[in-house]
């Protein structure tokens, strides 16, 4: 990790994470998911890299539900890097250590959706996924365990924010 620390997210960053998601994507989308998930309180962990004082990565675990019940699964979404830093191992970073808080803190799944090459390098897998039910199955939705409590399968329900997504 050259250039850049990691940390949570404080409640001043929330104008320099939303204007990340905003530059770092081609539409708005994810930057108003952040700020759906914000004010719902839903964010489970919201992870950020900065450097010199500025925010350049972001990392959001909002909360998802098993079955109608809270079984400590969290899905990534989004992951943000300024288009300056990307493919310098920011993303990868954040992912790392935000797996590392969320075992610690006694979560148990993560869900994203996303491009199986990038995501696989984090232990996320296509499997794993198989036996839930999101709107989002199909070949993109992974999941990992983080730990021997993970469900292996159930309805998922993301938090209300996701259902403003086109």
């Amino acid at each position: 990790m050259s250039g850049y620390t990691l940390r949570e997210a404080e409640s001043g960053d929330a104008s320099a994470i939303f204007d990340l998601h905003r530059a770092a994507f081609e539409t708005e989308a994810e930057a108003s998911l952040v700020r759906s998930l914000s004010e719902d309180g839903d964010i489970v962990l919201s992870l950020v890299a900065e450097s010199g004082g500025a925010i350049i990565g972001s990392a959001i675990y909002s909360r998802l539900l098993m079955d109608g019940e809270d079984r400590g699964g969290s899905a990534l979404a989004p992951l943000g890097v300024l288009p300056d830093w990307q493919a310098r191992g920011v993303g990868s970073a954040l992912i790392v250590e935000a797996h590392a808080r969320l075992m610690k803190s006694g979560e148990n799944l993560v869900i994203v959706l996303g491009d199986p090459a990038y995501y696989k390098r984090f232990g996320f897998s296509v499997e794993a996924a198989r036996n839930f039910s999101t709107p989002y199955d199909g070949p993109y939705l992974m999941a990992l365990d983080l730990s021997k409590n993970a469900p292996k399968s159930g309805a998922v329900t993301y938090a209300n924010a996701f259902a403003d997504l086109a």
